[in-house]
């Protein structure tokens, strides 16, 4: 989708800004932002409107009319790509950044594309670097209803994608029923799940509650992944859940946090996912934080994490999966390596002649500017591996907070940040600002697993 929403930038002069934003609002007659009616009038899957809302039709059509030159398709084309709500509500997004934040290096959407949220910190594992300590509920988690307002709260916002998480979220009673209000909602939803609950039942209903993708975690073979599950035979139940999810159709993503103890066996995972016919494969960088504080000398080193990354980035060209990484220097290796192909925040990205220009536009790091997490009682993060709360759901408007925060707005300034925004490769990368905050106390400090950074590794590793 960003291969061809970033275009729009070129067609929004000043003038276009702030029609834009006038429009870039939501509307209590239609109860939707009227940049998304203006797409559902534009693509012909809606007939009627308010008066304000068929207004914004007629600002942003020939917007659209010049992407279709752009894109060399045609109008009809681009209303049949657009009639998916998804790439609907991703492109709304994208007009909204340009309206609210200009044309930034990296780009700035108008709300975030994606939101973790941890559904609960229950769970039926306890893994030895969960960035959420889990294992029994909050007493202080937010309730059914308070979780329906939350998503309201998310659809009103612009919210592309909801991923929830844990704990485990399947532990909770009620995850079908939010799942299914918030696909609803016209969200694409998904979860992330340690796997080991998922069976034929579970898997129906997640399909009928809306559920698009689910992540499952997979933390090397199976001695090395009981070991850091924390129970022994919970291999074999994590892989019966991935083939159950493959099987469901669903969109699957096995994850796994690369650490000094299973960096080896790194191949063989991915061996193993191409066999079980999962869509990605997906390196996370070790984060000290949550109970992970408690393993914080399992970092692999920057060389390690150097030629970790051009593995994967070499195996991607041949792969019958796509192999993604958590790590922003993925995208300097990308263009390092210089064969065309940008991994984003989701998904890997054919470029073309664009290369560089997109690869900039998206960005490296998106805490705080693609991506905020929501925490099982309410508080709000950049991340889920960035514990500073910025606010919280039962008490903050979302819109405000998106576009004001001052941690947010220091997030997206790249060139604020110490060494990392001296690179130049600071508007693709710019590091991993939640290993900076867990490692240094400091979301500006440089992220120590960088090859640039070695000096800053030794003083942590001595």
């Amino acid at each position: 989708m960003i291969d061809k929403v970033t275009m729009f930038s070129h067609f929004v002069n000043p003038f276009t800004k702030i029609a834009l934003k006038q429009i870039a609002c939501y509307c209590e007659e239609c109860k939707k932002n009227r940049l998304e009616i203006a797409l559902e009038l534009f693509v012909e899957c809606r007939k009627n409107a308010c008066w304000k809302c068929k207004t914004a039709e007629k600002i942003v059509e020939p917007i659209l009319l010049k992407g279709c030159e752009s894109f060399n398709a045609t109008p009809e084309e681009m209303k049949t790509k657009f009639r998916d709500p998804y790439w609907r509500k991703g492109l709304a997004n994208v007009i909204r950044g340009l309206a609210e934040f200009g044309v930034k290096k990296p780009f700035i959407p108008g709300a975030p594309f994606q939101v973790v949220w941890d559904i609960t910190y229950a769970c039926n594992l306890r893994c030895k670097h969960c960035y959420a300590t889990a294992g029994k509920a909050l007493d202080d988690e937010l309730t059914k209803e308070e979780a329906i307002n939350t998503i309201d709260s998310l659809e009103r916002l612009g919210v592309t994608i909801i991923a929830f998480s844990g704990g485990e979220p399947l532990v909770r009673k009620d995850i079908y029923e939010l799942t299914k209000y918030a696909s609803e909602k016209g969200i694409y939803i998904a979860i992330a799940t340690n796997g080991t609950m998922i069976n034929d039942e579970r898997a129906k209903k997640l399909k009928e509650s809306g559920v698009s993708y689910i992540q499952i975690s997979l933390d090397g073979m199976r001695e090395t992944h009981d070991a850091f599950r924390g129970i022994r035979g919970v291999f074999d139940k994590t892989i019966e859940g991935i083939k159950k999810a493959v099987q469901h159709d669903f969109f699957v993503n096995v994850s796994m946090t690369v650490t000094k103890y299973n960096y080896q066996e790194v191949i063989e995972v991915i061996k193993l996912c191409e066999d079980l016919g999962v869509n990605w494969f997906m390196h996370y960088n070790f984060i000290p934080t949550g109970r992970g504080r408690e393993i914080f000398n399992s970092d692999i080193t920057p060389e390690e994490r150097e030629k970790l990354l051009r593995m994967l980035y070499e195996r991607n060209l041949n792969s019958k999966i796509s192999i993604l990484s958590t790590a922003p220097q993925f995208a300097r290796i990308a263009l390092q390596c210089s064969n065309g192909i940008i991994p984003t925040h989701f998904y890997n990205l054919n470029a073309g002649e664009r290369f560089k220009k997109l690869a900039e536009f998206i960005g490296g790091c998106g805490a705080g500017r693609f991506y905020f997490a929501i925490k099982a009682n309410g508080d709000i993060t950049p991340c889920v591996f960035f514990p500073l709360v910025v606010g919280n759901v039962r008490s903050d408007d979302l819109e405000e907070l998106w576009k004001k925060n001052k941690i947010f707005e220091d997030l997206r300034n790249k060139d604020k940040l110490e060494i990392c925004g001296g690179c130049e490769y600071r508007y693709v990368c710019g590091g991993c600002r939640a290993r900076a905050y867990n490692y240094f106390g400091s979301y500006l400090k440089p992220d120590p697993g960088c090859i640039r950074n070695r000096m800053v590794w030794k003083e942590i590793v001595l």
